[in-house]
């Protein structure tokens, strides 16, 4: 069993000319990228296997981040499923004068975890200790069978914890 502190990754870096756009912010694209490696990182910490990125779930690209920003971005393992996991990711800006973060976006990928021949594999439970690790924890549930029911792979009176959101007791 492991905590999502276990898989917390973080990675910092600076805003390069080189990788914006024309407005002198950060390409969303290369935001993409660092967080897919972020969230890759906090996927293999978790499971100790090859994973792949089986979907980008949510992005909000909510505040530009200019050129020369430092951008930090952690990821962490939000829930472990049988073969997959929510990774959970939050995007930081630091102010160059005071120092202070601000959170700038946030996106959730699944991963999956696969052995040497690319078949998916079992991952370890995941147990969250703060409020936030368990919001997120419960509320991956939920997404996951929203997407399951879209898919047409689960019927919606089958997504218990999801139609729990709609219906009174």
């Amino acid at each position: 069993m492991h905590t999502p502190k276990d898989s917390r990754t973080v990675m910092t870096d600076l805003v390069l000319p080189s990788e914006t756009n024309p407005l002198n912010n950060l390409f969303g694209g290369e935001l993409l990228a660092r967080m897919d490696r972020a969230a890759s990182i906090a996927a293999r910490r978790h499971s100790r296997r090859i994973v792949v990125t089986a979907s980008v779930n949510h992005v909000a690209f909510n505040r530009s981040i200019p050129l020369g920003s430092v951008v930090t971005v952690e990821a962490a393992v939000s829930r472990a499923f049988k073969t997959s996991m929510e990774i959970f990711i939050d995007v930081w800006i630091e102010d160059r004068f005071s120092g202070e973060k601000t959170k700038a976006n946030e996106a959730i990928y699944t991963f999956v975890a696969v052995d040497d021949t690319g078949k998916p594999t079992e991952v370890p439970a995941l147990i969250p200790e703060t409020a936030l690790e368990i919001e997120r924890f419960e509320a991956a549930l939920r997404r996951k069978q929203l997407s399951l029911v879209l898919a047409g792979k689960l019927k919606p009176n089958q997504a218990t914890e999801l139609k729990a959101l709609f219906v009174d007791k």
